[in-house]
């Protein structure tokens, strides 16, 4: 059967003929597919979106006036790309940051910061009817979850949020983010405690050490120490100075990260700025 003619009046198959033949050695080369053009992170005419400027202002970054000038400088990144252009619309959803620091814009997400009194276990709920982080609360219709726990001999900073991705984030010891705690123990205390806490204690479940280490203060029998470690196993800091020989006497928790106890009282909680959330966002790599 003569094959089919090609166009030009040549006969299809001819070149594959020619490239079969002894000595030919080509081989054709694969087809490249077409690199799709990088979808928008933006629309401008989204009906769910609302426009950029607005939600930066609600979120507190400036008036709205000046969240325009931030956008026309090209200083603000929608999921990881730069916008300049003022009449976008996004959605509260999306990642946003300003001068490289990150803005919550989804008016649903709880940030606060909790002062757990002594023998309130950290629960929302306690099924055994104990005293827990729930009966602080009010009536939050929000729901809350602790970042980390505190046992119920420890007092002091607690997160609480909705915001699960950030949580989980500030909890692991991958992310390195720091927790500082103000124990008091017995003395006197040697002069290498700091040094060997620094560079480790072998404990039951493997080794753990602290990120730092300072006396505060000291008395005759008891000092007060500061501990900071980005460790998130249970009981740690009173398993590492029991190792140590010098056991816990009362147990204080003042700093996650970048946000502080302050004069915040035991029993109450306050809500986070904006620039306290985005600090958090910035300590966990966010």
């Amino acid at each position: 059967m003569t094959p089919p003619k090609g166009r030009g009046g040549r006969r299809a198959g001819g070149r594959q003929q020619r490239e079969r033949g002894a000595g030919n050695t080509r081989r054709s080369q694969p087809t490249q597919p077409k690199r799709e053009p990088q979808r928008p992170v933006v629309d401008v005419h989204d009906p769910e979106g609302v426009r950029l400027q607005k939600l930066l202002a609600a979120a507190g970054v400036g008036s709205r006036r000046v969240c325009e000038d931030l956008i026309a400088q090209g200083r603000v990144e929608v999921d990881g790309q730069t916008v300049t252009e003022l009449g976008v619309r996004i959605r509260a959803t999306q990642v946003v940051h300003v001068d490289g620091e990150r803005v919550q814009l989804d008016e649903s997400r709880v940030y606060l910061a909790f002062n757990k009194p002594l023998n309130v276990v950290t629960s929302m709920s306690d099924d055994l009817g104990r005293v827990d982080i729930g009966d602080y609360l009010g009536a939050r219709k929000e729901r809350l979850f602790h970042v980390g726990r505190l046992d119920a001999d420890t007092e002091g900073l607690l997160l609480l949020t909705n915001d699960g991705d950030l949580a989980h984030r500030l909890q692991h010891p991958r992310y390195g983010v720091l927790k500082t705690y103000l124990a008091q123990v017995p003395g006197p205390l040697p002069r290498d405690l700091g040094k060997r806490l620094r560079e480790g204690v072998e404990l039951e479940d493997g080794p753990a050490a602290v990120d730092s280490f300072r006396v505060v203060d000291s008395q005759p029998g008891k000092a007060l120490v500061e501990v900071v470690l980005h460790e998130g196993r249970k009981h740690i800091v009173r398993r590492l100075l029991a190792e140590v020989g010098h056991p816990v006497i009362s147990l204080v928790r003042t700093q996650v990260g970048p946000i502080r106890l302050g004069d915040t009282k035991p029993g109450k909680w306050r809500a986070l700025s904006s620039a306290e959330v985005a600090a958090l966002y910035k300590a966990a790599g966010l």
